[in-house]
């Protein structure tokens, strides 16, 4: 099977939110062109996604099997371990601000760069571990930007899980929700070790109870690519069609 390959392209744009120069990696598919609409999927630990997770190659082989709809891919880098955790931590000095860059200047930037289903369930948020966790959070606070979250292995402490908790207009976010069965001792960049599965096992059993559109399944593995990778595949086919 000869797939086309889409093309990627980096950039920056400047953040007043935050005031800093942001990097930005942009797929787009093999076949774009400004006269069809796309979906976004916003990539937080976007250079991971790209690397690590072969995720423009996954997005060639869906879109060539028409298990995607017309998705364009934009992938947020971090700067480095301190940043990311400033800005994707509950608990950072810039979370809230960051938030604020996604929903209110990436958004409106992406809508006038290219021709988007200016909607929630058009747009997307993926993130692994922290990047997840500020995933879920950003689409919280902005459910009519964000309409779907793809969660791979998130953070969760109790912020999160009052705020998934509180939040009542569950029918506007679709979840997807993995975790490995051996999340049990992750290392995390700070060196201590936590436990990852059981307030994972919470927050399912809070968003169930709450109704959210919802897929959750636990894998046989640890806190690492090896296993984030070979879910993107189904995890992508699952959330990017209308």
């Amino acid at each position: 099977m000869v797939v086309n390959k889409g093309s990627v392209r980096e950039m920056t744009i400047h953040s007043k939110v935050l005031n800093e120069e942001v990097e930005l990696i942009i797929y787009l598919p093999a076949t774009y062109s400004p006269l069809y609409k796309y979906n976004v999927l916003i990539a937080q630990d976007g250079r991971d996604y790209f690397t690590l997770g072969r995720i423009t190659r996954v997005a060639d082989e869906l879109l060539h099997t028409n298990q995607i709809d017309n998705t364009i891919i934009v992938g947020v880098p971090y700067k480095n371990v301190a940043d990311r955790r400033d800005k994707y931590h509950p608990d950072g000095t810039k979370h809230h601000l960051y938030k604020r860059f996604l929903g209110e200047e990436l958004v409106p930037f992406l809508d006038r760069e290219y021709p988007t289903y200016q909607m929630g369930l058009g747009r997307s948020l993926i993130g692994d571990s922290l990047g997840a966790t500020v995933s879920l959070l950003t689409a919280l606070d902005y459910p009519h930007t964000f309409g779907k979250v793809i969660m791979q292995s998130p953070y969760v402490n109790e912020e999160v899980l009052h705020k998934i908790e509180e939040f009542q207009a569950t029918q506007l976010i679709e979840l997807y929700h993995v975790i490995g069965t051996k999340e049990t001792e992750v290392k995390t960049t700070r060196g201590e070790v936590e436990d990852f599965l059981t307030p994972n096992r919470k927050l399912q059993e809070i968003i169930v109870k709450k109704g959210y559109p919802y897929f959750y399944e636990e894998f046989d593995g640890t806190h690492t690519w090896t296993y984030w990778q070979p879910d993107l595949p189904r995890a992508l086919a699952y959330m990017m069609k209308m």
